[in-house]
């Protein structure tokens, strides 16, 4: 199907369908403004006809529900030839239902996945990642496994959403999914410490001497939130380990859709990293989020000066002419840009390096994207499930609609606003 990306060769079935979608999308501009395609209803019949802007995270959310949120509040990617639903999906929605104070279809999309991806109960079993169409033409769960970043998302925000809506029961399901995310996805990694596992299987060798990682999938707000909820369990040193270990998996500031940790036999155990045992160094669909979670992390979290900086590489590419879709993020730093970036990123790609810039006080290349992803907008092509996802999370922060204290706990404000970026 048109702009559906196939994976790439040795990749595990149960890893990220839904992040190889191509790049036909339109987008967000968030520091500019634009108008795209869907009119919305005038305010009098005097009045002009308002268009929906890409740049408002209210027309994103309500372009979001309209185009990939069911009835039945399950979260469908019609760009699948399974027609999927993934964790990731249900629990982005859940995030952004709760931003909008948009309690109804939150209560749908939890409900659908605590009966369709966990079998009824949030302490039975983590969620299953994906579910769809299987071979036989029955709907159902298409792969068990679950996928820790979907999980810690669905955790935090079910324990967010009890505090702001005084909703406790919301708060029981939460903790429920992080004893067993405690239990099943956190590991102590020979020469390494305490790890987060991209999922409870899948992901270590038979002899445990190598170890897979996603660095896009602890964001460090998310960790501290979790850290408050939950003061006895590892996650604030899963937030220490996001930014000691970037130093390893992305040696030139580019980080890596996975990395391997490779044991090595010594007295004590020791490591280094490599590229992925099955990826390679590429760094894309997976990586982009890296500079997302560092861009919209606690402006006072003592952790997020070394993120950005670990994450340095990438601003020089978003001043090409084309962003790139891959990146060989352990090619050497003084290596040519034009080796090291292949193919035009889509969209979504755009979105999420505002908030990074931004956080960099590069004010000129925000506007530039912005200015960029307004152009696409305006084009009127549509958004994909990815992209969209991409450009809610970057445009609800830039127009503040939600931020993070130090502590993790989600902030909203109904009032949409553009922040000054902050120049060094």
């Amino acid at each position: 199907m048109p702009g559906h990306r196939p994976e790439p060769p040795g990749q595990p079935q149960r890893r990220r369908l839904l992040l190889r979608l191509g790049a036909l999308a339109g987008g967000v501009g968030a520091l500019a403004s634009a108008a795209c395609a869907a009119p919305a209803p005038a305010a009098s019949s005097a009045a002009p006809v308002r268009r929906l802007a890409c740049d408002d995270f209210d027309a994103l959310w309500s372009s979001f529900a309209g185009t990939f949120l069911q009835p039945d509040g399950r979260v469908l990617d019609p760009d699948t030839e399974a027609r999927v639903s993934t964790s990731e999906g249900q629990s982005y929605a859940l995030f952004f239902a709760l931003v909008a104070d948009d309690r109804p279809r939150f209560d749908r999309v939890l409900q659908w996945t605590r009966q369709n991806l966990c079998s009824g109960d949030f302490a039975a079993r983590l969620p299953a990642w994906q579910w769809g169409r299987q071979r036989d033409g029955r709907w159902g769960v298409l792969d068990a496994n679950a996928a820790s970043d979907a999980d810690l998302w669905l955790a935090w925000t079910l324990i967010e959403a009890a505090r702001l809506w005084n909703a406790p029961a919301l708060a029981t399901d939460g903790r429920a999914l992080l004893a067993r995310i405690r239990a099943e996805e956190v590991a102590e990694v020979p020469g390494l410490g305490t790890m987060l596992l991209p999922g409870p299987q899948g992901f270590v060798s038979e002899d445990r001497l190598q170890w897979r990682f996603n660095p896009s999938y602890a964001p460090l707000h998310v960790l501290r939130g979790l850290a408050s909820a939950d003061p006895g369990g590892p996650w604030t040193a899963l937030a220490e380990q996001s930014a000691r270990t970037l130093a390893g998996m992305a040696p030139h500031g580019l980080a890596p859709d996975w990395a391997t940790w490779s044991v090595q036999h010594s007295a004590p155990l020791r490591g280094r990293w490599t590229a992925d045992t099955q990826q390679g160094d590429t760094g894309s669909y997976d990586a982009i989020r890296c500079y997302l979670w560092a861009g919209v992390a606690p402006t006072d979290d003592p952790l997020k000066p070394a993120l950005l900086q670990g994450l340095a590489g990438m601003q020089r590419h978003t001043r090409a002419a084309t962003l790139p879709e891959r990146l060989a993020t352990r090619a050497p730093a003084s290596a040519d840009p034009a080796s090291v970036a292949r193919g035009t990123a889509p969209p979504g790609f755009t979105a999420a390096l505002q908030p990074y810039l931004t956080a960099l006080g590069d004010c000129a290349g925000a506007q530039h994207l912005a200015e960029r992803l307004a152009a696409t907008c305006a084009s009127g092509t549509r958004l994909r499930y990815y992209d969209h996802a991409l450009a809610l999370f970057s445009t609800g922060w830039l127009q503040q609609r939600w931020r993070c204290d130090r502590h993790g706990r989600l902030q909203r404000t109904p009032t949409p606003s553009t922040p000054r970026c902050p120049t060094p």
